[in-house]
């Protein structure tokens, strides 16, 4: 009896030992995907007026929650009964990442000013307007969240599907927690600027702290943002490279970093022109 005890714990322990690496290779590799969420999260929970910030973010966690308890039992049952269907959904986000990330570099080169929903005529009340860009932010979560579960998934394929389900569940509300807890730091960094700078002497570091701490938030949510999207190409570019054999050889003689940022933005650009086209072209034809 006691040697099935002990032989019970040795598998416990070699299943814990396991879970714990693969859950370390999971996490490392799902880092691309986690700081283009929390660029988007962060300037899309930044959008609202003090008072609003929690409430909106908190909305928006509670969403990215329910995304990830939609999604993870799926591509867990699709990676155990078809586990071929696992590259062609990852090759999708893949293209998805490389659309957007195409879009953001081109928002660069060509920046233009976006439009205030208190500046809009004719749209929804401010209520409607908070409501829609929460159900906003949360398909965004949804696409990114399957994102980080098939990355994650993909990390432990050869891994027992014990050790898939530990892993993937605890790597993706990990991120949720982990973004989004960020995130609410970063959106009340600059009202605790201010309240450090409130009762502070004039003149004193305190307030000068105080301030600049207040004037620093659009900086880092700018420079997230910008480090978000060369992520999110650089994601995409793995998701390609590691599942594309012949894209991996015809990028062979190219650095692997510099691959991973040219081969997505020829596929966003080329994406960009047949949707975005495509679009126009609808416009005009209605």
């Amino acid at each position: 009896m006691s040697g099935g005890f002990f032989a019970l714990l040795d598998d416990i322990s070699v299943l814990m030992d396991s879970t714990s690496t693969a859950a370390k290779t999971a996490a490392k590799n799902t880092v691309g995907v986690l700081g283009d969420d929390l660029a988007v999260s962060a300037a899309k929970a930044s959008d609202f007026s003090a008072s609003r910030e929690l409430p909106v973010l908190w909305a928006i966690t509670k969403g990215s929650f329910l995304n990830k308890i939609i999604i993870i039992p799926i591509m867990l049952a699709l990676s155990y009964y078809f586990p071929a269907v696992i590259t062609p959904v990852l090759l999708l986000g893949g293209l998805y990442l490389s659309y957007e990330g195409a879009h953001g570099v081109w928002g660069f080169i060509f920046p233009h000013e976006k439009e205030h929903p208190s500046e809009q005529k004719g749209k929804n009340s401010q209520e409607e307007s908070e409501k829609s860009k929460i159900k906003d932010a949360i398909i965004t979560d949804f696409v990114l969240s399957i994102e980080i579960v098939l990355v994650a998934l993909a990390s432990v394929q050869k891994e027992p599907f014990e050790t898939k389900v530990i892993v993937v569940t605890f790597v993706s509300f990990l991120a949720t927690i982990g973004v989004y807890g960020l995130v609410a730091f970063l959106v009340r960094f600059d009202d605790m600027g201010f309240a450090l700078a409130k009762n502070a002497k004039t003149g004193s570091f305190k307030r000068k702290f105080g301030l600049k701490m207040a004037a620093v938030l659009p900086i880092i949510v700018k420079i997230l943002s910008v480090v978000g999207i060369f992520a999110m190409l650089m994601v995409a570019g793995g998701i390609f490279l590691h599942n594309i054999h012949l894209l991996h050889e015809i990028m062979h003689p190219i650095p692997t970093l510099a691959a991973e940022l040219i081969l997505p933005l020829l596929i966003g650009g080329a994406a960009m022109i047949i949707i975005d086209g495509g679009r126009a072209l609808f416009k005009k034809i209605q």
